[in-house]
């Protein structure tokens, strides 16, 4: 009898959007030109490497895959976004929650496998520069990428077919921008301990994957500390740079949105932090990967001028 009278939720209800009359409108325009940027700027990284044949080595093909992965990333949560910030009715069904859910958070466990694996690659190719070539063969790359997408598409599999036997019986607000885990959870008619031992594994796996990738950038940093030259130490500094700054903005926001357990922010703080790993990372992503590479940006200028490049005066 108790369970009959439950109503089981079939839609949830975004709370963490501003209403059109509170100038929802002043932010579609932003977050548009920033999703567009994204998937602009990414595609031209991706197709730059591709087709060049001087960036075929281990390094810019791990970062064009990269530069795909943030694609389909940002896809994930930013049209669903841009719906409801120009929707009076901002909703979304269980299945839909579900699959924002988990490509949303799948990508980025395989944005983090990645990084993973660039930060050994520059470990190898600085600390062990001689046997570069003969250890991150193209075989190993290829089998490096596509076990990162694997275990990325794979990992959350179980956890988010539990989540989808759980019973939801109201309330159905969410209290953020996009599904996450927490904020979903909280809305389930089940032991609050659940979130409690959610929380562990995901710190565990965002703990564990940080201290591999910190690990080896203290010994890449070590490396290039001791090179005698200033050029060379210039140089060695310079292939990593890029890396490190996009390890940090993606972990670092990561950290401050799923390492803090029982703290609370307010729902502004809330939806800032978790912009700023879904939307703002990937966006400055491309600028911190070609802004200061001369070999992507002039495989870039090839790319959109192909008749400038070859058309050379004289011949």
């Amino acid at each position: 009898m108790e369970g009959a009278n439950l109503s089981v939720v079939t839609e949830f209800v975004f709370t963490g959007f501003p209403q059109l009359q509170d100038g929802g409108l002043l932010y579609f325009f932003p977050l548009l030109f920033i999703y567009a940027f994204v998937v602009v700027g990414n595609l031209l990284i991706f197709f730059a490497v591709r087709m060049d044949a001087r960036l075929h080595n281990p390094m810019y093909n791990f970062i064009s895959t990269f530069s795909f992965l943030e694609v389909w990333y940002t896809t994930a949560t930013i049209p669903k976004m841009l719906s409801n910030l120009v929707s009076e009715k901002r909703t979304i069904s269980m299945t839909g929650c579900l699959l924002q859910m988990y490509f949303f958070h799948s990508l980025g466990n395989t944005e983090g496998a990645l990084l993973t694996v660039m930060a050994i690659d520059r470990y190898v190719a600085i600390c062990n520069p001689l046997r570069y070539l003969t250890i991150m063969t193209p075989r190993l790359c290829a089998q490096l990428s596509a076990g990162s997408c694997i275990f990325g598409l794979l990992i959350l599999l179980p956890e988010i077919v539990w989540i989808s036997t759980l019973p939801f019986c109201g309330p159905n607000q969410i209290r953020q921008i996009f599904c996450d885990f927490t904020p979903l959870l909280r809305l389930a008619c089940t032991d609050a301990s659940v979130i409690l031992v959610q929380d562990v594994i995901h710190a565990l796996a965002i703990l564990i994957t940080g201290l591999i990738i910190s690990l080896s950038y203290i010994r890449i940093v070590t490396m290039i500390l001791g090179i005698p030259s200033a050029e060379g130490r210039k140089k060695a500094f310079s292939t990593c740079a890029a890396h490190i700054a996009v390890f940090l903005l993606f972990f670092g926001s990561v950290a401050l949105m799923y390492l803090r357990f029982s703290a609370t922010y307010t729902p502004f703080w809330d939806a800032a932090i978790a912009l700023t790993f879904s939307v703002l990372a990937p966006f400055f992503n491309p600028i911190i990967y070609s802004l200061r590479n001369k070999d992507m940006k002039d495989a870039i200028k090839k790319l959109l001028c192909p008749q400038k490049v070859f058309n050379v005066p004289g011949r």
